[in-house]
């Protein structure tokens, strides 16, 4: 039967990156953390972690049996929780995966309160723009947004999320109003950063527009800095601008068309069985600041 530590150890390897790290956490040396890595290789009869000098990754059989495992340890966790009588506090470490910028506005800043209701709990909060896998990233859950329709995980809507164009009064002024969605050809216009098309719901239904325009970045903050300065027209979320908005330093362009009404904040996590409680709680935590209104659209 395999030993539940080795299990523990495997996963703290897989969430940290490093068998160094997963030795600190656990008060472990790296050749111990190496040992008892290899003892589980051998007993299950197959490769878990690929290792080189500068880093290790799951190998296919890893990844499966690393997705099966967490159910097993987050149901440990809750089951000596629930026999020590602190079924209702978060501990341990909460391993989250969000967008940077929406991390930076909305997230970082609201972790005071929860943090000091479960002060035995430790936030491991990693940002990113790129599509994170969270099962192999040994993320506990991940906040995204866009339509998650079509995904396999598990996803609690937090609230919407409403994209529109907008652009600076001044760059208005030089330029004028675009009157409609053809006009936007004769103005200059402001890329995603991730060359993504813009998606939008008009009078006429679904369409995509792919607009060119002359800067090109890879950063979300570059292009919203860009279109509040008055470089040109972009497509945005009201919780990037949603301040601008209010105090007139942007303006919403073409209100007819606005991103799809399914596009939402979510919080995904892998399973629905044996959801760990610092998970509950801090989805719960979320989508009571976010609401089905969320501050930002106030």
């Amino acid at each position: 039967m395999t030993h539940l530590e080795d299990l523990d150890i495997f996963a703290r390897v897989v969430s940290t990156g490093s068998m160094s790290a997963a030795g600190r956490a656990l008060g472990l040396s790296p050749a111990v953390i190496s040992k008892r890595i290899k003892r589980l290789e051998d007993r299950l009869g197959t490769r878990l972690l690929q290792r080189t000098t500068r880093q290790i990754s799951l190998t296919e059989a890893g990844e499966g049996f690393h997705e099966r495992i967490r159910s097993v340890l987050g149901a440990i966790e809750e089951a000596e929780a629930f026999v020590s009588g602190r079924s209702g506090q978060a501990q341990g470490t909460l391993k989250i995966s969000a967008p940077t910028s929406f991390g930076r506005q909305h997230i970082a800043p609201h972790l005071l309160p929860f943090m000091q209701a479960h002060p035995e709990l430790t936030i491991n909060l990693m940002l990113s723009d790129d599509f994170t896998d969270i099962v192999a990233g040994g993320f506990d859950l991940a906040v995204r947004i866009g339509d998650l329709s079509d995904s396999s995980l598990v996803a609690r809507r937090l609230a919407p999320v409403r994209r529109l164009l907008c652009a600076a009064p001044a760059y208005l002024e030089t330029h004028g109003m675009p009157a409609t969605i053809e006009d936007l050809a004769r103005h200059i216009l402001l890329p995603a950063h991730n060359h993504d098309a813009w998606k939008l719901e008009g009078p006429e239904g679904a369409i995509t527009y792919r607009p060119e325009g002359p800067l090109i970045t890879n950063s979300s903050e570059v292009i919203r800095e860009a279109v509040i300065a008055g470089l040109g027209i972009a497509l945005r979320s009201t919780w990037d601008i949603g301040r601008e908005l209010k105090e007139g330093r942007l303006v919403q362009v073409l209100p007819a068309y606005e991103g799809p009404k399914t596009l939402a904040l979510s919080a995904v996590y892998p399973s629905r069985q044996f959801l760990p409680v610092k998970v509950r709680l801090f989805i719960d935590y979320l989508a009571g600041l976010y609401g089905p209104v969320p501050y930002w659209e106030g």
